[in-house]
């Protein structure tokens, strides 16, 4: 995907709001394409990784079943386009809360590398305070709504 339709797909994602044009370019710069299909498990939890995934087109499901028998209850959320999960990661490289499935074929998904989003953030500080800012409402969001929805 060239980097200005990448950088146009990011426009829409929450994360990346406030950013510029040519702010979105740089990030789009460190971004790289990955096209799954339905079922495909885009990542497993406890794995350990560092990346940040945002759906470009298609969807995925995140399965916060966890350890549950099989047939017990299954919790699962929908994603979309401009959602984004694996962020966690970013802030404390920690082990994958949920896996993700691929739930429509043809699935785009925008890949950043830990290390190339923080070295952009240290780069530029501006896109970093704007990126890891919104990082935090977003985990916040959902760490809230997941608390609500136990109660």
């Amino acid at each position: 995907m060239p980097i200005e339709a990448t950088a146009d797909t990011l426009k829409r994602v929450e994360i990346m709001n406030g950013l510029s044009d040519e702010q979105l370019a740089q990030v789009a710069a460190v971004c790289r394409e990955q096209v799954f299909h339905a079922g495909e498990t885009i990542v497993r939890e406890w794995e350990s990784t560092h990346e940040l995934y945002i759906i470009a087109s298609g969807s995925a499901e995140v399965d916060l079943s966890g350890n549950s028998e099989p047939g017990g209850p299954q919790s699962l959320i929908s994603l979309g386009q401009g959602q984004v999960f694996g962020e966690m990661a970013l802030v404390d490289m920690g082990l994958r809360s949920a896996t993700v499935r691929c739930s429509s074929d043809g699935t785009r998904v925008l890949v950043i590398d830990r290390h190339d989003l923080i070295g952009l953030c240290e780069h530029n500080t501006d896109i970093g305070y704007r990126v890891m800012r919104n990082l935090a409402a977003d985990i916040s969001f959902k760490l809230r709504h997941r608390n609500l929805s136990w109660r």
